[in-house]
């Protein structure tokens, strides 16, 4: 059976080093890294990883369309247990980007508790230190990321505190953009 397969093997070891790849990936914006360990139906390394290092059965996720499946939610229901949820009432969402938007269906947090929003786990097709300028926290003087726009990011920027998390993942990758990072074209 599909759900399975496709967890971690070494589950402390594997799970600390998936841990500490999206912590730096997310302290240090732009920044790639390479993860192993996990494969959903359907989603990449880097993505499968992310969701078991993140989601659990108290995390309701949210899958876009273009990575919903009843694969899909066997394997993250056997391995995180998260329940499937509407998009408003997710803390983290699986997907495209073209799939994820709009941005503003998503939690965004409160003035009083800010970290009350989601956080978007965007499918791409690759990523490399271009394209788009980065500054702001954990990032020395700028930074590099291709990004598939620059205008969403921008936007979600001027809502700090409030406003989404993304974490970019494309093949055994990942890199991090919390809405603090100011983004330029």
């Amino acid at each position: 059976m599909i759900a399975l397969e496709g967890g971690f093997a070494d589950v402390p070891v594997e799970a600390s080093r998936a841990f500490r790849a999206v912590l730096e990936a997310m302290a240090r914006p732009g920044r790639i890294e390479a993860v192993t360990g996990a494969q959903a139906p359907g989603l990449s390394v880097a993505a499968s990883v992310v969701a078991l290092t993140l989601i659990d059965g108290t995390t309701p996720v949210f899958l876009a369309e273009d990575v919903d499946s009843p694969a899909l939610r066997q394997w993250l229901a056997f391995h995180t247990g998260a329940p499937v949820v509407a998009r408003g009432a997710a803390m983290f969402a699986l997907g495209g980007w073209a799939a994820l938007g709009p941005l503003g269906a998503f939690a965004q947090g409160t003035p009083e508790y800010p970290d009350r929003s989601a956080t978007l786990i965007v499918e791409v097709e690759r990523l490399e230190n271009a394209s788009a300028r980065l500054t702001g926290p954990g990032i020395e003087r700028e930074a590099w990321l291709n990004l598939p726009e620059v205008e969403a990011f921008a936007a979600n920027r001027a809502q700090f505190p409030l406003g989404v998390d993304f974490i970019f993942c494309a093949g055994d990758r990942l890199a991090g953009l919390p809405r603090s990072t100011r983004v330029e074209g």
